[in-house]
């Protein structure tokens, strides 16, 4: 069956790094469109990042560009997240999402649009 297994999530300082990870199983990972996603307590998710196809373009949230990198392994079918000079306001938890390539909805930050999703994995940054 389909599983997007996150890890990498924890506890840092304003300022630290984490990487997330995603690993894919159960579906053609290279004909998936990906995204992460994040939703803190009392607030709605919104979209992180997302990456396409292949060699994958990509496109950050206004909030995080400069900050975060969203990268895929199309032979291990993992999708990252590389998030540097964290703050606090990016605490919440944090999820992978899968949208076919085709349809139109590549490159969406509408959760609507995604079709698999992970459990998510926290992040917390402390000031």
């Amino acid at each position: 069956q389909v599983q997007l297994v996150e890890s990498g999530g924890g506890s840092v300082q304003a300022g630290g790094s984490l990487r997330l990870s995603c690993a894919a199983s159960g579906y053609p990972f290279s004909w998936y469109c990906m995204g992460w996603f994040r939703q803190a307590p009392g607030k709605e998710r919104e979209g992180v990042a997302v990456i396409s196809t292949g060699v994958g373009s990509t496109a950050y949230a206004d909030s995080v560009k400069g900050r975060f990198t969203i990268s895929r392994d199309n032979v291990e079918n993992t999708l990252y997240l590389q998030m540097n000079s964290l703050k606090p306001e990016d605490t919440a938890m944090y999820s992978c999402a899968a949208v076919p390539a085709y349809g139109g909805n590549c490159l969406s930050f509408r959760a609507s649009a995604y079709k698999y999703w992970g459990q998510g994995t926290q992040v917390t940054v402390s000031s």
